[in-house]
């Protein structure tokens, strides 16, 4: 049902699916798009997958840094899951359309993964700066119950996180059900809005934004003060050491807030863009897939623990049990 509203758009008062923005109306391009999403998910799965598997399997990944490390390729592989199979099923179905609940869960799950990712990484700086700065404590700082309690305080976090953006965005009443982007993206469904009432959301936002900037700052006064130490360690060596444990979350985190400042930061347009959608797909996808090369580069124990997993896969009855 519709009513008219003062701009002249309709009110639609009850919307039971949104449209997506399509990659393509050429079929071949559509099946096309299919396997490289394909590609990039498999991809992101079995490496976020492996690093799960081998911080699990391996007793000399039973450490802090490794255990936050496990949940956050478990928050990557969510985060890819919850966008990228539902574009390919609409470019191998043809479809644009995502029902209301489903556009709901998309958004709630997208929100609740990446603010647990950005509030595990807060963590993790936290980890290493006792593990550099302080590291007679570090045992006792860190010790098995307090990473317990921050990794599960980082997953209520994007609960809350969520639930917040969640309802912001979904009491408002839409004036269109076709999205300007290939999922359901919280700011491109505020300006189908014909209410008022997504100034909540826009307050969520800005509180998110500071937020998220907080957690910024702290990361890299941690940075300054790791490296500060770092510096004043004799061994080249000890450098090496210090370098190849920070440099990948250091890494990581930039990959994740300067990819999302480039893409809301961007000029808003009325028309869709071929550019915006490739930035979309590159910040949604991109960090997810990189973090375990990331981490494996500069990391000889991952690096060990991988090639001792492929060795006993190989020849399973001719080396020893990892545990």
């Amino acid at each position: 049902m519709e009513f008219p509203v003062a701009d002249g758009r309709p009110n639609l008062t009850s919307i039971s699916d949104f449209l997506l923005l399509e990659f393509s109306a050429v079929r071949v391009i559509q099946i096309l798009h299919f396997f490289v999403f394909l590609a990039l998910y498999l991809i992101t799965m079995i490496g976020n997958l492996l690093i799960v598997v081998l911080v699990v399997l391996d007793h000399h990944l039973h450490t802090p840094m490794y255990f936050f490390l496990m949940n956050l390729a478990l928050m990557d592989m969510g985060t890819i899951s919850i966008t990228v199979p539902k574009s390919m099923t609409n470019s191998l179905m043809n479809s644009r359309t995502i029902s209301y609940s489903g556009c709901v869960a998309q958004t709630f799950f997208f929100v609740f993964f990446r603010g647990s990712d950005f509030a595990l990484l807060t963590i993790m700086a936290h980890d290493r700066y006792v593990a550099i700065c302080n590291p007679l404590q570090y045992e006792a700082i860190m010790n098995k119950g307090a990473c317990t309690q921050m990794a599960v305080s980082a997953w209520i976090c994007g609960v809350l996180y969520a639930v917040m953006h969640t309802y912001g965005t979904f009491i408002i009443t839409f004036c269109s059900n076709v999205v300007d982007q290939f999922f359901c993206e919280i700011p491109k469904l505020i300006r189908l809005s014909c209410t008022s009432f997504y100034f909540v959301e826009v307050g969520v936002l800005v509180l998110s934004c500071s937020v998220v900037f907080g957690c910024f700052a702290f990361i890299i006064t941690t940075y300054v003060s790791i490296f500060t130490a770092v510096l004043r360690i004799a061994s080249a060596q000890g450098h090496q050491k210090a370098l190849s444990t920070c440099i990948p979350h250091l890494t990581f985190v930039s990959l994740l807030v300067f990819l999302g400042l480039f893409v809301y930061a961007m000029p808003s347009s009325n028309n869709s863009s071929g550019l915006n959608l490739v930035i979309s797909v590159i910040y949604t996808t991109l960090p997810s897939m990189l973090n375990p090369f990331i981490y494996s580069m500069r990391n000889k124990e991952i690096r060990a623990a991988l090639w001792k997993f492929l060795h006993q896969s190989s020849f399973p009855n001719r080396i020893p049990r990892l545990l």
